[in-house]
Parts: structure tokens; C-alpha cells; sequence
């Protein structure tokens, strides 16, 4: 296929010469991956949808690896994804919204009330929304430290699909930018956000990275289906192994580092010239798992962010990161760049 050319569009922030050079690299690195649909239109149900049932799963804490964390999907009569803390039933539900991002340093914290009344990581958990066509969900945790999994998200998926999604009275409501928009980060990073097409109700991502690892140079070109999204859930959050090695030792001191979770099943661990784990998405030479777990868990998470709504359109990301995507996200509101579509 011609490869596809974006506008830059409105620059919110960061440096438009580095936007622009960056953009550069971007188009200049090949597409290792396409999976297009065959229409703009929504892969979803035009009606909101929620569970029909609870469905838990159950996996190896985060950051407690000695303890067993059970999540559990709930149907949920109010728009949107909350977050319930069982331990602590004085707190009200957590709405997954951006104005509720504690902080994106390593991964995404969610919190509202009590400062012990949070959820760490929940990227993997939050992405199913845009993923999978979930629209209101509640989710009840006994702890901070969320499941992990050696098949990272699929286990919630196949959860969800357990719990079986219906649909409710209500039609789906969707948002987009009114506008071509790019932000701009410190090292060569960029994410441009272009508006729904007239009368599309599909997202569509194109998503490189570029690693100076084994990783090297990755990108995919995909619009968000179930089945697009179940694919790529299998894809680990993936570290170097001096970051895995800090974890298991000296990292336990400190909670940013604190994974006490991983091990070589649930990430991919890499080094400059080789990983130390077996790769997965093995693709023309490549292993497309880094670019997959970046595309789909990572950046459709900080789509999630937007409330009650579908986020729609095409969200092109360079080198960006958690908190790249948080600030977008954040910027889009504070000035004011979303519509209904």
C-alpha cells in the first residue's frame, strides 16, 4: 500500500522543527505490520454496552509477586469504567478519566479521594474499552497492585468475554478532535491526533518505535477490531535487563521499581544485541512484540482516558511514551480540542 502522509496539523506543544524532523524519520521507517478494516465504520455495537455478569480473574500481583490479585469485571449501571476498592468501602468509585491520572511516570496510577485509594498499571486493563467495545464497566480490586499475566492481556479478555457483553438502551456516544493537532516531546517523540472522517466510527492508530536494543526499528498500521485487539494482547511489557535486574534487586527498596511480579514468562526482557526471554510476533526478521504492547496496551489506554466516550479517528505516535500520551490526552480538554461526532 502508498505509504500514508498525515497532517501535522495545530502544534498544542513542543518545538515544530523537532515535530517536523522527527515526522521525517517517521515516514521514512517501513510498515512491518498492516491490519486494516474493511470499512471506517464502528467494529462495535451502536448501543452502550456493559456485562452481563461478574467475571474475576486472578494472576501474580505487580508489585507483590508473593500475593495472588484477584480483578473482577462487574456489570455497571453508570456510563463508563470505575474502579472499586473492596479493602476500602468508605471510598467512592474511581472514574477512569484523565482527571483522575495520579501520575504516568512509569505506568499509569489512577486515584480520587484517599491518597491510598489508587490503582497502579492499569494501562493493560483500561485499553480493553477501545479494545474490545466495553463501554461501562466497574472493576473490583482488593488491592492497589493489579494481576499480571504470562499472556499479559489476554486472560482479562478472555474474562470479559465470560462475563459476556450485552448492550443497554442507551446509543453510544463518541469523541474526536475538532482538528489536526500534534504534541511534541524532548527526544525526537511526537503523537498527531487527525479527526473522524464524516460519518466514521473507527480508530485507526499508526504506531513506530526505535530502539537503540535488539528492538530496533517497529511499526505497525492497524485499526482497533476485537480481533486486531486480541491478537496483539498476547504483547509483554518489555524491559532491558539491567531495568529487570535492578527490579529483582535493589529496585525493591524503592515503589517505582518495586516489580516484584516479573519474571521471564510475563516480559520480554531485551539487551543491545539479544533478548533474554523468547520473543512473540515473530514478522519479517522482526519480533513486532514491543510495537504491539505499545500500540495497543500502552497507547489505547491513554485514549481510554476520555471518560464515558469512544475515542475516534487516527492517532499517529512516534517514540512517545506514557506520559506523552497522558499530556496529549490532558492538552486535548484544557484547550479544548474535543467534539462530539
Amino acid at each position: 500500500m502508498e505509504m500514508p502522509d498525515y497532517k501535522i496539523g495545530r502544534i498544542v506543544f513542543g518545538s515544530a522543527a523537532a515535530i517536523a524532523a522527527a515526522y521525517e524519520s517517521f515516514r521514512a521507517q517501513p510498515i512491518d505490520e498492516t491490519r486494516l478494516a474493511a470499512t471506517r465504520q464502528s467494529p462495535f455495537s451502536a448501543k452502550r454496552t456493559t456485562l452481563a455478569q461478574e467475571a474475576p480473574v486472578a494472576g501474580v500481583g505487580t508489585f507483590e509477586g508473593s500475593r495472588k490479585q484477584t480483578l473482577t469485571f462487574a456489570p455497571s449501571a453508570k456510563p463508563g469504567w470505575w474502579i472499586r476498592r473492596m479493602d476500602q468501602p468508605e471510598q467512592l468509585d474511581t472514574f477512569v478519566d484523565i482527571a483522575n491520572l495520579w501520575t504516568s511516570a512509569q505506568n499509569l496510577v489512577l486515584r480520587s479521594g484517599s491518597e491510598h485509594n489508587y490503582l497502579r498499571m492499569v494501562e493493560h486493563i483500561i485499553a480493553l474499552k477501545n479494545g474490545i467495545g466495553l463501554d461501562d464497566v466497574v472493576l473490583k480490586v482488593n488491592s492497589g497492585d493489579p494481576p499480571l499475566f504470562d499472556q499479559s492481556s489476554l486472560p482479562l479478555i478472555k474474562a470479559v468475554e465470560h462475563g459476556r457483553i450485552v448492550e443497554k438502551a442507551d446509543d453510544a456516544t463518541y469523541v474526536t478532535v475538532k482538528e489536526p493537532v500534534a504534541f511534541g516531546g524532548r527526544r525526537g517523540d511526537f503523537l498527531l491526533f487527525l479527526p473522524a472522517e464524516d460519518g466514521a466510527r473507527s480508530l485507526r492508530i499508526d504506531c513506530a518505535i526505535r530502539w537503540n536494543t535488539v528492538i530496533g526499528s517497529q511499526r505497525v498500521l492497524f485499526d482497533a477490531t476485537p480481533e486486531t485487539f486480541r491478537y496483539a494482547a498476547l504483547a509483554r511489557t518489555n524491559a532491558t535487563r539491567k531495568q529487570y535486574l535492578l527490579a529483582k534487586t535493589v529496585g525493591k527498596l524503592f515503589a517505582a521499581t518495586r516489580n516484584w511480579g516479573y519474571n521471564e514468562r510475563n516480559i520480554l526482557i531485551h539487551g543491545r544485541k539479544r533478548f533474554y526471554t523468547e520473543p512473540r510476533f515473530p514478522l519479517g526478521g522482526k519480533f513486532l512484540e514491543p510495537v504491539w504492547h505499545r500500540a495497543t496496551l500502552d497507547l489505547m489506554a491513554a485514549l481510554a482516558l476520555t471518560g464515558p466516550h469512544r475515542f475516534i479517528g487516527t492517532v499517529v505516535s512516534y517514540r512517545a511514551g506514557h506520559t506523552l500520551d497522558c499530556d496529549a490526552v490532558r492538552a486535548l480538554y484544557r484547550n479544548d480540542l474535543l467534539t462530539y461526532a
